[in-house]
């Protein structure tokens, strides 16, 4: 155990949960870059946790959020483990380093899932917007010399995944702004110029690197979508254009489009949705299942 894990945990244990979890793990350090410390939250559930581990990517065009806003509560009163991961902004960085932090994360977490009392062998990445984006291209790139980076401490771990789910993410950066309404554009522009340093017309190949249909292939792991189809800011065709890449190769995916739903909401959260994530989840308690 590392002694930033070790002094969280013994803070923790000192500080009542404030809703039914058997411990809430929080700033946990996963990794350093210079003198910005990464950090995570770790909600572990009562009783013997599921066997899969939630890491959650929050989101807020890639510029703002935080690993607070955590929206999945009710699924670790359930029994699943959570991770919730901040990392880099791009205010504080450009693209590739968010997924390079991300990376790191599961790594850090496959290494110390025992000391943090939860699973490590299998893992589905989680979130919406462009946290959604994020996940999915670190879902779709294990393994991608890249997009794996050098954060952290445990390089030698596998950062795979084994599942991952989008709430309302983006899919394909060449092709967002030409598919986006008048306001998607007014938030998406700015986000992706912080993002790549540049449009996607003007950073082509750095776009195309940033976009998870253009990593799809047979052996990635199953993918879970959800998008509304009045969302306002992300095209609900970002989410059609990766499930039909999926297709293509074959691959693993769902896709259940909420009818009347908008940018994020408590659609998305209510029991219906919440049955379809937990059915989902299901095939990784399945023994028989190798991913």
């Amino acid at each position: 155990m590392t002694r930033s894990v070790c002094v969280v945990f013994l803070l923790v244990l000192l500080v009542p949960p404030a809703r039914a979890f058997s411990l809430i793990i929080q700033n946990v350090e996963y990794a350093r870059v210079g003198e910005h410390s990464l950090k995570l939250d770790v909600y572990v559930p009562h009783g013997k946790p599921q066997p899969a581990l939630i890491v959650w990517v929050h989101g807020g065009a890639w510029r703002s959020g935080s690993k607070s806003n955590m929206p999945l509560s009710t699924l670790v009163e359930e029994g699943y483990p959570i991770a919730s991961v901040d990392y880099r902004l791009s205010t504080q960085a450009r693209f590739p380093a968010q997924v390079h932090d991300l990376k790191a994360a599961i790594r850090f977490l496959r290494a110390h899932g025992t000391n943090l009392r939860i699973p490590s062998t299998k893992i589905v990445i989680a979130d919406d917007s462009a946290g959604a984006h994020l996940a999915v291209l670190v879902g779709v790139s294990n393994g991608h010399a890249e997009l794996e980076g050098k954060i952290g401490t445990n390089l030698v771990t596998s950062s795979d995944v084994q599942g991952i789910i989008s709430l309302y993410g983006a899919a394909n950066l060449t092709t967002i702004l030409s598919q986006s309404t008048p306001h998607g554009l007014s938030v998406r522009i700015p986000a992706l110029e912080l993002l790549l340093g540049g449009q996607p017309t003007n950073v082509v190949d750095l776009a195309r690197l940033a976009s998870p249909v253009f990593h799809v292939d047979p052996d990635d792991p199953p993918l879970l979508l959800l998008h509304g189809d009045e969302d306002p800011q992300m095209p609900i065709d970002q989410s059609y254009e990766l499930q039909g890449a999926y297709r293509r190769v074959r691959g693993s995916v769902e896709f259940e489009v909420v009818n009347g739903g908008a940018h994020g909401g408590p659609k998305f959260y209510d029991p219906e949705r919440l049955a379809i994530v937990k059915r989902f989840l299901r095939q990784f308690s399945d023994p028989s299942n190798r991913n």
